[in-house]
């Protein structure tokens, strides 16, 4: 995914998903379950613990992940999914564990990167937060894990192994200034001389999550599919012809200074910044609702294999789920939460309306779109 402002059809909720109607991905084939230990709360242990109950318990794993005293977290920007809370939550809830974050500007791929990069080494990545095309492509750099709340979530939603488990997801969106364009109605409209020289687009499509569910979102939107991204890539080179494609990655502080008043991106993420500032809004064009989900998972090689765990313990509890609803995000346990009575009702109520049937790609349209994307995408835009 890109962090720089910094992830088959179905149903959804007016709110959040429908769990029995909506598939994340078409899971990977292998199986590999690692190997579970048990009795004390070791290092050792922890590396290979399939869940807290193969420590002892939620009080054995916390212990462990104490005594290691760090956590490395990468490629989280504070904006994104409301990330920054997430992380002052966790700190507080275990102040005895101090937080790195690294490259919080960083992509899925440059995650997969600097994991391998730093492999056995004290600042590696002890967890990882991807889009779905990196994620399933590096499925052997992942521990088995399941966290306590595990069968809240559905299957098609999680390896059954556990290597990795859907977090949040949201819809592909147009955010706008409204002060300084006018409201689009489609995804057309962008080409339109009233949107010269500022559209932008989150990320570049060949290496992050959102930017490739963008193009997925034009594609669909000009009659193409999430796998068959030619025509979406036909558009984008139309906007740049038109002038109106701006090649900046967009930040929270290029929207608020004006020099990206359109950007293509997650709801959750465009969403986020109608606090900051007052006149931006975001449309979810009925024509291509593209939804998607972002994958969790333990590095394989965590240098801090407790903390590690302990963070999925702290993502998925109804705290950390409501951390990510708060951001705009709709978290992967929300029609369990909602169910039990334990969802934030007021953040729910502020998630962003979408109208029309919603998309989600599989590993199929990922797999297709990625590579036409690699062939095409320079050529296209530059």
């Amino acid at each position: 995914m890109s962090h720089t402002f910094a992830r088959r059809t179905g149903a959804l909720a007016a709110a959040g998903f429908v769990a029995a109607a909506l598939v994340a991905c078409s899971p990977p084939t292998e199986s590999g379950s690692g190997s579970s230990a048990s009795g004390s709360a070791g290092g050792a242990d922890a590396k290979t613990a399939t869940s807290a109950a193969d420590l002892g318990g939620m009080e054995a794993l916390v212990a462990a992940a104490k005594k290691e005293g760090a956590l490395n977290v990468i490629a989280l920007p504070p904006d994104w999914a409301n990330y920054g809370e997430v992380i002052k939550g966790f700190s507080a809830k275990y102040p005895e564990i101090k937080v790195t974050s690294d490259q919080p500007d960083a992509s899925s791929a440059d995650e997969i990167a600097t994991a391998k990069r730093l492999k056995g080494q004290a600042g590696a990545p002890d967890v990882f937060d991807l889009g779905a095309a990196v994620a399933l492509a590096n499925t052997d750099m992942y521990a088995p894990y399941k966290v306590a709340t595990w069968d809240d979530v559905p299957a098609d939603f999680k390896d059954a192994d556990g290597k990795w488990i859907n977090d949040y997801g949201g819809y592909m969106s147009i955010g706008y200034d409204s002060a300084k364009v006018p409201a689009p109605t489609s995804v057309k409209d962008l080409l339109k001389a009233d949107y010269k020289g500022k559209v932008a687009l989150n990320g570049n499509p060949t290496e992050a999550g959102a930017a490739f569910a963008g193009v997925q979102m034009v594609a669909i939107s000009e009659g193409g599919t999430a796998g068959d991204l030619t025509k979406g890539v036909d558009f984008f080179k139309q906007l740049k012809a038109a002038g109106n494609f701006l090649p900046v990655d967009p930040t929270p502080a290029t929207v608020e200074s004006g020099q990206t008043p359109v950007v293509i991106d997650w709801d959750y993420l465009n969403a986020s910044l109608s606090a900051k500032l007052p006149t931006w809004k975001v449309f979810v064009p009925k024509e291509a609702v593209v939804a998607g989900y972002y994958y969790q998972a333990v590095n394989v090689d965590a240098p801090h294999p407790a903390a590690a765990r302990l963070w999925q313990e702290y993502l998925y509890s109804d705290e950390g789920q409501n951390l990510w609803l708060k951001g705009g995000a709709r978290p992967v346990r929300f029609d369990a939460m909602k169910t039990a009575g334990t969802l934030d009702a007021a953040a729910a109520a502020a998630l962003p309306a979408v109208e029309g049937t919603p998309v989600v790609p599989t590993q199929a349209d990922s797999d297709t779109g990625k590579k036409y994307l690699a062939d095409n995408w320079a050529n296209a835009i530059g």
